[in-house]
């Protein structure tokens, strides 16, 4: 019965859509981080939107220029067009890996900045740490090279600067 149910209120859903112009955006990302939170806590298993969560975030709080159009570069500073950024988003999650990597940088696009969006369990940004390219294509270089190519978490956040923080 209770599937028949759900059945009816997703069915009645897809029917009702209202214009993507209605939606706030920041209201959709709110429930979002909500889903996504229920989601992982319900079956253990992360949706895949933390990406265009830490797009929209870094934009939001750091007030840059998003970019749609241009592969590998997320957002432009306002000020300063020459400054362009590839954002990456990591949830932190209590009892997860010790050694989390950063999802692949896209090294064949035009960025010059990394922003790299750490969130807690609940899918709420907590920090932001802004990283140059030169950086990070050295330490790839020094480094032993894994699969994906990437480092972790805690080595960005060393060779990064904190740009934004939640208690701040």
């Amino acid at each position: 019965m209770s599937s028949q149910n759900d059945q009816a209120d997703v069915t009645q859903t897809k029917q009702s859509k209202a214009p993507t112009s209605a939606y706030k955006i920041g209201l959709i990302m709110e429930q979002t981080r909500l889903v996504a939170a229920d989601y992982r806590n319900t079956t253990g298993n992360a949706l895949p939107v933390t990406a265009e969560l830490a797009r929209f975030d870094a934009v939001d709080k750091l007030h840059l220029k998003k970019v749609s159009q241009d592969e590998g570069v997320d957002a432009l500073d306002p000020e300063d067009a020459n400054v362009r950024y590839q954002i990456k988003g990591r949830v932190i999650f209590k009892g997860g890996k010790a050694r989390q990597k950063l999802g692949q940088l896209n090294l064949e696009s035009d960025w010059n900045q990394l922003l790299m969006v750490i969130y807690d369990a609940d899918y709420q940004p907590s920090e932001i740490y802004k990283i140059d390219r030169k950086i990070i294509e050295q330490e790839l270089e020094n480094t032993q090279k894994d699969k994906r190519g990437s480092m972790t978490v805690a080595k960005y956040k060393a060779i990064g600067a904190l740009v934004w923080a939640a208690d701040s």
